[in-house]
């Protein structure tokens, strides 16, 4: 039995940065899948930078 697999980010995260990286017209042709590896570092990369910056956001909210 295969584990289901969860997303941590939701559609809509990983559709606005694919479009912030330029590469949205590859994952509409080819899917997900169809995304170099190159490019799949830099996603996560961009993700993480965002939730680094929305936790500094809040944490300066609650100081």
């Amino acid at each position: 039995m295969g584990r289901k697999r969860r997303g941590l980010m939701s559609e809509a995260l990983k559709w606005e940065l694919a479009k912030e990286m330029g590469i949205a017209d590859i994952v509409r042709r080819e899917g997900w899948g169809g995304v170099p590896s190159r490019y799949c570092g830099g996603l996560v990369r961009l993700a993480i930078e965002r939730a680094e910056r929305s936790l500094q956001t809040e944490n300066q909210k609650h100081s």
